[in-house]
């Protein structure tokens, strides 16, 4: 069995995808920071974000984790989509009902969605370099060490 060669991410593709995670990551949350929102509403922001992130990785591990071979459960899958899907939507939610102007609430999806798709590059690009890495790693361990 002739195991697939992965390429690791370029250095150019790596810093873009960590520059667009921080941009849209920071950006959401001095939004949130300079909102004049009550404290609950900032919460509930915030933690949709970090679930949507945690999500979106989650998503991308279990579709990588197949594409590879590496067993998943249909549950895990399931719920992984479903977590992504329903982050989106509360969010949605929650801007649809907020008091504020559009301009607003259209800043925070694109932030919001910015962030999500720059942390599955990101959890990309970490999975590749481990791939690709893990080859040399291998190698390593079968050398025989140099005895001179």
């Amino acid at each position: 069995m002739q195991q697939k060669q992965i390429q690791q991410p370029s250095a150019a593709f790596i810093a873009a995808s960590w520059f667009a995670f921080l941009a849209g990551t920071v950006a959401f949350i001095i939004g949130l920071w300079n909102a004049e929102m009550e404290l609950n509403e900032k919460g509930y922001y915030f933690t949709v974000l970090m679930f949507g992130l945690f999500s979106a990785v989650s998503v991308q591990k279990a579709v990588r984790d197949q594409l590879e071979g590496i067993p998943v459960t249909n549950l895990y899958y399931g719920i992984a989509w479903f977590t992504t899907l329903l982050s989106i939507v509360l969010l949605t939610v929650g801007l649809w009902n907020a008091g504020i102007a559009r301009s607003e609430k259209g800043f925070y999806a694109m932030a919001f969605l910015l962030s999500m798709f720059a942390a599955i590059a990101v959890q990309k690009n970490t999975r590749d370099i481990k791939s690709a890495q893990e080859p040399e790693e291998q190698l390593k361990i079968q050398e025989p060490p140099n005895r001179n």
